[in-house]
């Protein structure tokens, strides 16, 4: 079992499941709801139990953020398909996961690089954001 929670633990969480390994963002949405890039791992929604009151914004038609009202922690992006995504800095305690991949870079910031030995996505992946590690 992973547990996490928010900055202030208004909202904290529990996975029972396996989770994906961790996967860095760059879009823009990414970087202005973070002020950088995004790193979030996922698992089946089904294996997530949250308490506390998670708000949500709607950040495009297709997908919306989920956060703590109080203090603004980032904790979600919910999607189309079976798993929710987790910001992997809200996970409590060390995970094992490790980032396996980088989408949307054609989006990244131009202060910083990303490392040559990492897959690398222009854009978007299913085959990097839909993998699930058992």
């Amino acid at each position: 079992m992973t547990t996490g929670s928010c900055l202030c633990g208004a909202v904290r969480f529990t996975v029972t499941g396996p989770l994906r390994p961790v996967i860095a963002c760059h879009c823009g949405q990414c970087r202005k709801s973070s002020g950088h890039h995004v790193a979030a791992t996922s698992a089946h929604r089904d294996h997530i139990a949250v308490t506390g009151v998670l708000k949500w914004f709607q950040s495009s038609d297709t997908a919306r953020r989920g956060f703590c009202g109080t203090c603004g922690s980032n904790l979600f992006w919910d999607g189309p398909g079976e798993n929710l995504s987790i910001f992997a800095g809200s996970l409590d305690g060390a995970t094992g996961l490790q980032i396996a991949g980088h989408i949307f870079c054609a989006d990244k910031g131009d202060y910083y690089e990303l490392p040559k030995d990492v897959p690398q996505a222009e854009g978007y992946d299913p085959a990097l954001t839909t993998r699930v590690v058992d």
